[in-house]
């Protein structure tokens, strides 16, 4: 009896295993099986720190959510609908986030006495037999076993058949949900076509899955899901890395300049490199240095020398090159600094994510030493805001901090390719032999919005000093005068206060502009306030969100969207920054909604916190 197929909107699936189980391979392909589909999506991945974390216990769980849907889709969702786990503690760790009567698809094999001791499972009894699961579709199928005997042909070694078992669960799992194997097929091809042995084996146990579902009278239902209206144009699944490199290439060939990325690895910031690294036919320069501040330092170098510096790290890696940032911000050179937030502080939570690098992008250097910072509302909106980077620090000689995180970084969601004349076009003002007066070059002299030209080594006559102590103004010479120093500091601080005058104001994401309730977020908190507003709003509720991109100098007309509201929430994952900051510059008694658990906000938890204030 065939099972029969019901068409549903949306769909939240989490894969979990073992790091070593391939799960997040499994979710991405399943991710752009979708994405190629048409569906609207969004993606959490979620894995351990550690390179191969212990197998099979609770810590070594690796976790891939999708939500996909033929609506708008803002977030990985906040209830799973189906919950496939390679073992016991995939299961012990994210029952929790299934929805009553959902689906669990169960590798039994991985559910044995071993299993389950690892698990620390006390009573010693398999979840799928002890009756805990009542409320739920339970699915058990033998994967390992089934991979084995799909394999037992073929001359591959047990470690080897292993590998391929989460194929098995692919092809059933896109059984279940009524997709094509073709993009897996493709991708499997692609990526090993020097290894036909390895090709073959993995289609072989990916048919089998598909199969299994097919041939089996359980379940008795598969899910459909339509594809998304979207607008014209072509689109393409991305990450939030990918993105934000794609976007650095896109700056450098709408300015005309070379690229020039000195980098340091560092989780969750190292894709970054490996991306760019791709795009050698565009004149992108990758150097892998040897420590952070040697990277920071050689992209200053290159900057000097009249190509876009770009560094990246996340917060550990940022504290290290402080020091070099002011010296950047010194000699008023153009330098992008990507920090793609992490867990902290010290080494924290490497894989997991957090906003609470925002005060040390805005503070966090010796002196008096501003710079502008912008931020990313998701995955795709890194290539926007990488790109806009890039903008203000060639148009402003100044360094930029452009702030990701690790959600926004390994998420993932559907990316309209922009077409090129969509993109501004900018210069870099390089100085040249005609700026000099009488004979002499004043590398800091000045236009209406306080920017020095941008003087390249070796130009005739353009001879002038470089350094971190304090400047003469014009001139460039060494001061200690303390009214050119109070100047100066001053005058510097002007500048990235011109900012303001060209970026965008800012607006309302969604929502009346006045009203009862203004959600005010930052960076990867976009999603969830964007779901719980369009929820309020349709359940009749004054609430509006407004996302700030642009986080110093503030937009212009910041302060009055912000007073138009009876209240401001500002949610963060961070124990209150921008509220502090918002709160201190315009004396609003803004209200947090804070969680630091290296996890993002649930639509849930921002739209009880602006129910509770309406109350």
């Amino acid at each position: 009896m065939s099972a029969t197929l019901e068409k549903t909107k949306e769909i939240t699936i989490l894969f979990a295993g073992d790091s070593g189980d391939g799960i997040q391979l499994t979710g991405t392909q399943f991710t752009d099986t979708n994405a190629l589909f048409g569906n609207d999506l969004s993606t959490f991945p979620n894995f351990p720190a550690e390179i191969r974390a212990p197998q099979g216990t609770l810590a070594g769980v690796s976790g891939f959510q999708l939500h996909f849907g033929s609506i708008q889709i803002f977030t990985p969702g906040d209830e799973c609908d189906a919950l496939v786990v390679m073992n016991a503690a995939a299961l012990k760790a994210n029952v929790k986030s299934l929805k009553k009567g959902g689906i669990i698809i169960a590798n039994t094999d991985g559910f044995d006495a071993k299993n389950l001791r690892l698990a620390k499972v006390e009573s010693g009894i398999s979840a799928l037999e002890d009756g805990s699961l009542s409320n739920y579709k339970v699915y058990p199928i033998e994967v390992t076993k089934l991979t084995k005997e799909c394999l037992k042909d073929s001359g591959m070694g047990t470690k080897d058949i292993d590998r391929t078992k989460n194929m098995f669960v692919l092809g059933y799992v896109l059984w279940m949900f009524d997709r094509t194997l073709d993009p897996t097929i493709k991708y499997l091809t692609e990526k090993f076509k020097k290894k036909p042995e390895i090709v073959a084996a993995n289609i072989k146990v990916l048919r089998a899955g598909y199969n299994f579902g097919d041939t089996t009278e359980t379940p008795t239902t598969r899910f459909s899901v339509d594809k998304a209206p979207m607008g014209k144009g072509v689109y393409r699944n991305i990450m939030g890395n990918e993105a934000a490199a794609i976007g650095l290439v896109a700056a450098t060939q709408k300015s005309g300049l070379d690229l020039f990325y000195g980098s340091y690895p560092i989780t969750p910031a190292s894709d970054i490199l490996h991306e760019l690294a791709k795009h050698k036919n565009f004149g992108v320069k990758t150097f892998q240095a040897e420590d952070e501040i040697a990277a920071v330092a050689s992209a200053i170098g290159a900057s000097f020398g009249g190509a876009l510096g770009i560094t990246a790290s996340s917060g550990p890696g940022i504290a290290l090159k402080g020091e070099a940032i002011g010296l950047a911000l010194m000699l008023e050179l153009p330098l992008v600094i990507v920090n793609v937030q992490r867990g902290g502080p010290s080494t924290g939570l490497p894989t997991k994510t957090e906003q609470a690098d925002l005060l040390q992008a805005i503070y966090g250097r010796n002196g008096e030493a501003p710079v502008a910072v912008v931020a990313a509302a998701t995955p795709a909106d890194c290539f926007n805001m990488a790109f806009e980077a890039c903008r203000l620090a060639v148009e402003h000689m100044t360094p930029v901090f452009f702030l990701s995180d690790g959600y926004l970084a390994n998420g993932a969601e559907p990316w309209r390719f922009p077409n090129e004349d969509e993109l501004p076009a900018f210069k870099a003002n390089f100085a040249t032999p005609s700026d000099l007066k009488d004979g002499e070059y004043l590398p800091y002299e000045r236009d209406e919005n306080l920017v020095r030209k941008w003087a390249i080594p070796g130009t005739l006559g353009l001879e002038h000093r470089v350094g971190g102590i304090e400047k003469q103004d014009g001139t460039g010479n060494i001061s200690y005068d303390p009214d050119n120093h109070q100047h100066m500091v001053n005058t510097r601080a002007q500048k990235i206060e011109n900012i303001a005058n060209n970026i965008p104001l800012q607006d309302i994401e969604l929502g009346e502009a006045k009203g009862k309730v203004l959600v005010l977020g930052w960076g990867s908190t976009f999603g969830a306030i964007k779901a719980a507003t369009k929820e309020l709003i349709e359940e009749g509720h004054s609430v509006s969100h407004a996302h700030i991109r642009y986080l110093f100098p503030f937009p212009k007309n910041i302060e009055a969207v912000l007073r138009s509201f009876d209240t401001v929430l500002i949610p963060e994952m961070n124990m209150g920054q921008l509220n502090m900051m918002i709160r201190s510059k315009y004396l609003i008694p803004t209200v947090a909604l804070n969680k630091v658990k290296g996890i993002p906000f649930s639509k849930d938890e921002v739209k009880n916190k602006v129910l509770e204030i309406l109350k």
